[in-house]
């Protein structure tokens, strides 16, 4: 355990801090998830508006500084490209 005053602190405003972002980090994974899960079902039109609500959530949660933003932008443009390849297989099977 810390002994100096300082270090008390810091390990006190770092419990505080994690229990606020905690929260948000699991909206985060939750709103993944439910993407994921329209994109599994093939359920693209649902997927690309799940989509938008992720990157609102992964937006805030940068602007605040839970996540990096550069974090956030990765993520963003792994999950877009996940419903791109899922559009460009549904157009091929249609064709």
């Amino acid at each position: 355990m810390a002994n100096i005053k300082s270090a008390i602190k810091r390990i006190n405003v770092t419990k505080a801090k994690q229990s606020q972002n905690r929260p948000i980090k699991t909206k985060i994974s939750g709103e993944i998830k439910k993407f994921k899960e329209a994109l599994a079902a093939n359920e693209l039109k649902h997927a690309e508006m799940q989509l938008n609500v992720v990157f609102s959530v992964l937006d805030a949660a940068a602007l605040d500084n839970v996540i990096h933003k550069n974090k956030a932008d990765r993520q963003k443009s792994k999950l877009a490209a996940a419903l791109s390849k899922a559009q460009n297989a549904k157009t091929k099977k249609s064709a």
